[in-house]
């Protein structure tokens, strides 16, 4: 068991880390991200450069944290499913659940991110992000015992993850008018790997 201290101290972080993030995107949103400084994060939340830096390395790592927050966690609900389900059963049920357990955003905020999302710097982070999150993937499903090759675990992984952005262009188009949780399941049922 964890002391009282340890987890006063662990909640304390992750609570500077999500202001953090939240004012580095806040900023950015209102000023596009050229126009928004670490210093001028910091200052937001209170807190001085040196510990900003102890959170993120840049502006850019601080802006897109949630995202790396979701594919964790979406990483280890896959890991969580049970070993005898099919790998891409497992990750549909991993998909479900992580948007049933998270907040779904407003359309009108997601479209303002995704207009500051096509800043030239967070664009490349984003494009290795999406890599590294395909390999993990692919690690995943490969550990859980398949019979999946490495090839085919990681097309399964790029297959998936182009439906779920795909589910997010399509419901961001239409408004939010469909729940994003059935609208990117309906995208992945119509894919059938073993």
């Amino acid at each position: 068991m964890e002391a009282p201290e340890t987890t006063l101290r662990t909640r304390k972080k992750a609570a500077t880390r999500q202001s953090l993030h939240e004012a580095a995107l806040r900023l950015a949103m209102e000023h596009g991200l050229d126009g928004v400084t670490v210093e001028d994060i910091a200052d937001e939340v209170g807190v001085s450069r040196r510990t900003f830096s102890n959170y993120f390395a840049n502006k850019e790592d601080a802006v897109l944290h949630a995202d790396r927050e979701r594919t964790g966690a979406l990483v280890a609900l896959v890991e969580g499913r049970p070993a005898e389900e099919p790998p891409w059963q497992a990750l549909r049920k991993a998909a479900s659940e992580l948007y049933r357990t998270r907040t779904i955003p407003d359309p009108a905020w997601v479209a303002q991110l995704r207009l500051l999302r096509r800043h030239p710097s967070l664009l490349a982070r984003q494009a290795s992000d999406q890599f590294a999150l395909e390999r993990e993937l692919a690690a995943v499903l490969i550990a859980r015992g398949q019979g999946l090759d490495e090839e085919l675990a990681r097309l399964m992984a790029a297959t998936f993850l182009a439906a779920v952005r795909t589910g997010g262009v399509l419901w961001l188009e239409s408004s939010g008018e469909q729940p994003l949780p059935d609208l990117v399941d309906r995208l992945l049922s119509r894919f059938h790997p073993r």
